[in-house]
């Protein structure tokens, strides 16, 4: 029992949404008093690809990917970024480093709002994000792996959106 509400057992699951409210909370207010972001994002982002789109989250440190569901009878393997999208974002904001020496088989791209909810999920496929890294021109995107989220969109498709 939990001092949230004393007469329900919770579960783990359960748990985990609370641990998340809370730090959610937290990242909030320590951006509000320092201007700077707490470093949960991409936590909150599996948390939110694996409960919205029914997805099963790897043991920590896997390398490559972050969680896995079944495509036509066989395991797909998704490396999951988050991004936070601050009502005054500047346009152009990258997702973080994507790792194209691991095996994986797509990526999705949860994007957050200034509360740290989920908003919209992308996925683009391997061959596409690949393709798109390796283009001429961009030297975040060429040396660090790091796609602008307008590039992603473009290459990839909604998985998820919320609904107002």
């Amino acid at each position: 029992m939990t001092a949230s509400s004393p007469n329900k057992i919770l579960t783990s699951e359960d748990r985990i949404i609370e641990i998340l409210r809370d730090a959610k909370n937290l990242a909030q207010e320590y951006r509000l008093l320092t201007g700077k972001p707490l470093g949960i994002t991409g936590e909150v982002a599996e948390y939110e690809a694996a409960r919205l789109l029914g997805l099963q989250l790897t043991a920590a440190r896997q390398a490559g990917y972050d969680a896995t569901e079944v495509r036509e009878g066989e395991p797909w393997r998704l490396q999951i970024k988050g991004r936070c999208i601050l009502p005054d974002s500047k346009p152009g904001q990258r997702i973080g480093s994507i790792n194209v020496d691991k095996e994986w088989d797509s990526v999705l791209l949860v994007l957050l709002d200034e509360n740290l909810e989920a908003f919209e999920i992308h996925e683009a496929m391997r061959v596409d994000v690949l393709n798109a890294l390796s283009a001429p021109g961009s030297k975040a995107r060429n040396e660090r792996g790091a796609l602008a989220i307008s590039k992603f969109k473009s290459i990839g498709k909604k998985r998820w959106q919320r609904f107002a």
